[in-house]
């Protein structure tokens, strides 16, 4: 595997520093941090904002160009020797769950940063530049649909549609980015997305096969397929004091007969399928009316697009025959709809050469969840680099990996982004 530059024997995984690397990440853990020590950090928040102030001045004492674009995807640039190559990206996402933890997505941004700082302290010059890359609302908690960064790079959705978008309180993502960049200013591109040659994304497992397996290194080989659904159920308000129950069009008992309706339709005994009531909103939400509208959201995944395709299309029906029991009427609105996605067969092989190279025990793995990648996948071969976390707990405050383990996939990474920028 080519790690070297120019016959040397330098490799840039040598230059990995593993105390910096989980310095870094104790240092942006603090931005949004929780009482039970996870981490707040919602996209374009003010605690984003630090996140990516903080990075920008990481990057800026190593003299690396720092840009962002319309969405608010941040870039750090290290040059190569041909500034017409196309870059390598590797990167991931600041953003975070409400009640998230301190490695989901910050550890792809700051892996692919120490890979930059290890090249420079190695000495070694790529061809290509590569770029460090934070990606925008990757998680999609605060601002639909999630992977948006990615997604608008890819030209998967357009642009003018995602700066329309509001937050549940009213604010756009046009307005939320304008006041985010008044804390962390960075030089706006104004085009959105740019030709690459490759993207690899280190990302913490979210699940326990390495940690079950005593593996090191996770290589992805495919992210499985997602559908998600908005369902809004319309009944109609009374009073519940005095309107008989035989009487009354309960939108939320109707929406519970819906949720409960769709688990035959989900059931899988090789427990493969993932499907998810992930937000559940009531109105009025007065103990002495009867709810008339619920709001609530359906996450479908699966690997096989066959299966994916038939539960997804089973979902309106059974809710409509639920809504009509109760004298409800039911919307069901597919907001997010993702196939899966294979990674690229050459950033595949490359990070598995480089974990080889490593003496890195290491096993091919399917990614559960959604990943930036599988946008960026569209564009250009894409991989990823999976490290284990305790339990496989993850969207969660006790989320925990080991510097040790963070370092290794740094490594990976590092090694196999100098084999790509120097193709």
């Amino acid at each position: 595997m080519a790690v070297t530059t120019r016959g040397s024997n330098i490799r840039a995984s040598d230059h990995i520093s593993e105390d910096r690397l989980w310095q870094r990440h104790m240092a942006m853990a603090k931005l949004g941090a929780t009482p039970r020590g996870g981490v707040n950090r919602q996209a374009l928040s003010a605690e984003d904002a630090q996140a990516r102030k903080l990075l920008g001045s990481w990057a800026a004492s190593r003299g690396y160009d720092v840009f962002t674009d319309p969405i608010g995807n941040l870039y750090v640039k290290r040059p190569g020797t041909d500034a017409s190559a196309k870059p390598v990206l590797s990167g991931s996402h600041l953003d975070s769950q409400p009640t998230g933890g301190k490695f989901d997505g910050t550890y792809g941004v700051l892996a692919a940063f120490e890979a930059l700082e290890a090249l420079d302290d190695a000495g070694i010059k790529t061809k290509r530049p590569i770029v460090a890359v934070a990606w925008t609302n990757e998680e999609g908690n605060r601002f639909q649909p999630g992977c948006m960064g990615s997604g608008a790079f890819a030209g998967v959705y357009p642009l003018e549609q995602l700066l329309s978008g509001k937050d549940p309180q009213g604010t756009s993502v046009r307005d939320a980015f304008a006041e985010l960049l008044k804390t962390a200013p960075a030089r706006l591109e104004p085009r959105l997305g740019f030709p690459i040659d490759s993207y690899i994304e280190a990302h913490i497992e979210q699940g326990p096969i390495l940690e079950n397996t005593k593996n090191e290194i996770g290589i992805v080989t495919l992210i499985q397929g997602m559908r998600r659904f908005y369902i809004d159920v319309f009944g109609e308000e009374a009073h519940s004091g005095t309107t008989p129950l035989k009487l009354r069009k309960d939108a939320l008992k109707s929406a519970c007969s819906m949720v409960t309706a769709l688990e035959p339709l989900m059931a899988d005994p090789t427990d493969t399928v993932r499907y998810t009531v992930g937000r559940f909103e009531i109105y009025p939400g007065s103990p002495s009316t009867v709810p008339s509208k619920v709001h609530f959201l359906i996450d479908l995944r699966h690997p096989d697009i066959a299966t994916l395709e038939r539960l997804g299309d089973g979902i309106a029906s059974i809710c409509e025959a639920e809504a009509a029991k109760r004298g409800c009427t039911v919307k069901v609105t597919e907001y997010t709809t993702v196939a899966p996605m294979p990674m690229g067969a050459e950033a595949v092989a490359l990070v598995r050469d480089s974990a080889k190279a490593l003496g890195m025990k290491h096993i091919d793995i399917i990614s559960g969840a959604g990943h930036d990648a599988m946008h960026v996948a569209k564009v250009a071969p894409a991989g990823m680099i999976f490290v284990p976390c305790w339990k496989g707990i993850s969207h969660n405050e006790t989320e925990d990996a080991t510097a040790k383990d963070l370092a290794n996939g740094a490594r990976v990474l590092a090694d196999a982004l100098v084999s790509l920028a120097n193709r």
